[in-house]
Formats: C-alpha cells, sequence, structure tokens
C-alpha cells in the first residue's frame, strides 16, 4: 500500500487562496479546506492552531499575489500603469480586492500610515523619478492618485458595473498629471 500524501502547510494556504478567489474568504474553513484538498479537517488543525491564523496566512498570500500583478508595467508611464493594474485586480479577481482592502485590515490607521508603509517605498521612488519630484512630494501625488484609483477599484469590486478602461486612464491621467503641477507650484 502505497504511502498517503502529505498535506503540507503550503498546500493548505494555496488551497485556501483558491477558495477565497473563487468564493470569498468568508468561504474559507477546515471543511472547505479538507474538501478541497480531499484530506480530513486534521492536517488543517495541525498547520494552524486557529482558523484566524489561517486567514492572516492567505492574506499574506494574497498581499504578494496583489503586489506583483500591479507592478507588471508596460508603458513609458509606470505610475499611470500601477493605477491601471490596481482597477484591473479589483475587476478581475473581486474576492481577492474585497479580502485585501475591505475587511477591515487598515481599522484604526491613518491615511498617512499606509502612504509610509515600508511596503509602499519602491511605489514612491518610482513617482518621484517619474514625476521629477522629492519624495514628501511623491507621497502627495500617491495619495490623489490611490484614492481615485481605490475608488474605482471598490466600486468595480462591488457593483455590476461596465468597465471602461480608456476612462478610467482618462481620469487618472487627469489626477497625476494634475497633482503633479499642484505640488510643484
Amino acid at each position: 500500500m502505497p504511502p498517503r500524501a502529505k498535506v503540507t502547510r503550503e498546500m493548505i494556504i494555496d488551497a485556501a487562496f483558491g477558495i477565497t478567489r473563487d468564493a470569498g474568504i468568508g468561504a474559507v474553513n477546515a471543511r472547505s479546506i479538507s474538501e478541497e484538498l480531499k484530506c480530513s479537517t486534521q492536517p488543517v488543525m495541525y498547520h494552524f492552531k486557529t482558523i484566524k491564523e489561517l486567514k492572516r496566512a492567505v492574506y499574506e498570500k494574497t498581499d504578494e499575489y496583489h503586489s506583483a500583478y500591479i507592478m507588471n508595467t508596460y508603458s513609458n508611464n509606470p505610475m499611470k500603469d500601477i493605477g491601471l493594474n490596481y482597477i484591473r485586480f479589483a475587476v478581475k479577481e473581486k474576492n481577492l480586492f474585497c479580502f485585501l482592502f475591505q475587511s477591515n485590515e487598515f481599522s484604526g490607521k491613518h491615511i498617512s500610515e499606509l502612504v509610509n508603509a515600508e511596503e509602499l517605498q519602491p511605489i514612491i521612488a518610482i513617482l518621484s523619478q517619474e514625476a521629477a519630484v522629492n519624495a514628501e512630494q511623491a507621497k502627495i501625488i500617491f495619495r490623489s492618485l490611490f484614492l481615485i484609483a481605490h475608488g474605482y477599484a471598490s466600486m468595480f469590486a462591488n457593483n455590476a458595473m461596465e468597465y471602461d478602461e480608456q476612462m478610467v486612464l482618462s481620469d487618472l491621467s487627469l489626477i497625476f498629471d494634475g497633482t503633479i503641477k499642484a505640488v510643484r507650484g
């Protein structure tokens, strides 16, 4: 008789990520993961003492996936690409977007904490170079771009709206160019 396949921590995270992607984080539990992996719930509870701990690991995987997705730039204007990719992510990966940005993860935080986060510094550096401004000015520009991109992304992720990429790109360009002009004085 062949040995049973070992269910690893990574397999569990991947299964939970897939469930989140398809049905939302609310569908993630020991039973749904065990059904996905065709095993008992015991390996899930062995690797993760609580479902909250598992969801934290899934959040980290989702955040890494999102970061790679938005950083895929393809034009001579990386910041507009990043903004557009952020919105595209919400359109194509609604459940993952809602999990990352609409699950109260940022409760009690101020927008300045998000803009000053270590993980965001590569984007601030790109923006600073692209707009020919200092880091503090780049943070102001980023905040304006982020707020419009997040507004669009939230509308598309939560509503059955028609996605008009040209309109979105036009608005991103308007905010980007206008904020640069305002910041430079």
